[in-house]
């Protein structure tokens, strides 16, 4: 059963998914689906670290390139600054490394929004291709679809593998208690930076294909409410786990637009979801520790027979 269910997950995503949104032929759904998974990238980059860089590379509009150069230069850029923004606050901890990467990512938008020569500011910037790959048009509704599903499905093994790994672990014993993790020999300075510049990395990512896909973009798009909506999906799904970052993302992109016919009101429903769901589950839906039960099942205990 554990070893069916990625394969399972593949298939839903690669066929019978976008074969039932073709059926329907509404372009909105695939939108609605093709965002979502954009926020599930962003959803398990933020769940590697507490902090995440909303930036995108303007490589694409300006030079008119293909995706085999807007991502990895999307993540490099982010990456990097990311890497930048965590070396002055690598000696916070917890909430607090979290503040004051979300106070540099504000303070960053507020001069993007008032670039108006690199930017264009609030008007955003319009014009940028459809996503292609060495020349090949991907720009079409399955295109763009499968486009966003693999790199989704590539962000999230990636993360799953490093979190359920000795590197993950190596993270949580950061998390939980630096200066013991220091003791015990882990780099904890390394390893922060580290975590944040792959996190930022794949935020770029998220962000180019938000881009390609739009074919719009603005400093609007990456203000606190979306550090927030993100935090929250992370926390509600829970914290260290990547399937619980899945579901949450979902839930949170998907459950609003459920409620659409409701109007303003859909926002009640949603808070209440999320606070059903906080109650009830405050670990997360989908917790850390049944996430690391699933990916290293306890194995059998041994029955010792006297004689």
């Amino acid at each position: 059963m554990r070893k069916a269910l990625p394969w399972a997950v593949v298939v839903l995503v690669f066929a019978a998914l976008p074969a039932l949104l073709h059926l329907l032929e509404q372009g909105y759904l695939f939108r609605l689906a093709e965002l979502s998974m954009i926020f599930v990238i962003l959803a398990v980059s933020l769940n590697l670290l507490t902090g995440t860089a909303g930036l995108v590379s303007l490589v694409s509009l300006r030079f008119g390139t293909g995706l085999e150069v807007s991502l990895p230069a999307s993540a490099m850029v982010t990456g990097l600054i990311a890497l930048l923004v965590a070396i002055p606050s690598i000696r916070l901890v917890r909430i607090f490394f979290t503040v004051a990467t979300l106070s540099v990512g504000e303070i960053i938008n507020v001069v993007i929004t008032n670039w108006d020569g690199l930017t264009r500011g609030p008007m955003g910037l319009r014009g940028i291709t459809p996503a292609k790959l060495f020349g090949v048009d991907l720009g079409g509704r399955l295109g763009t679809y499968y486009t966003i599903a693999t790199v989704c499905v590539l962000a999230t093994w990636v993360v799953w593998r490093l979190t359920n790994s000795y590197y993950g672990g190596a993270l949580r014993a950061v998390r939980e208690d630096d200066q013991s993790a220091g003791a015990m020999g882990i780099n904890v300075a390394r390893l922060k930076l580290g975590a944040c510049a792959i996190s930022g990395a794949l935020a770029g990512v998220a962000g180019c294909l938000l881009a390609h896909s739009t074919g719009f973009i603005s400093p609007d798009m990456f203000g606190i409410d979306e550090s927030i909506l993100m935090l929250t999906m992370v926390v509600v799904g829970g914290l260290g786990s990547v399937p619980g970052a899945i579901l949450g993302a979902a839930v949170l992109i998907l459950v609003p637009e459920i409620g659409r016919e409701a109007g303003h009101f859909r926002m009640v429903f949603v808070g209440l979801v999320l606070y059903g769901a906080i109650l009830l589950r405050p670990t997360g839906v989908l917790g850390e520790a049944l996430s690391l039960r699933f990916a290293r099942p306890i194995p059998p205990r041994l029955h010792l027979h006297n004689g």
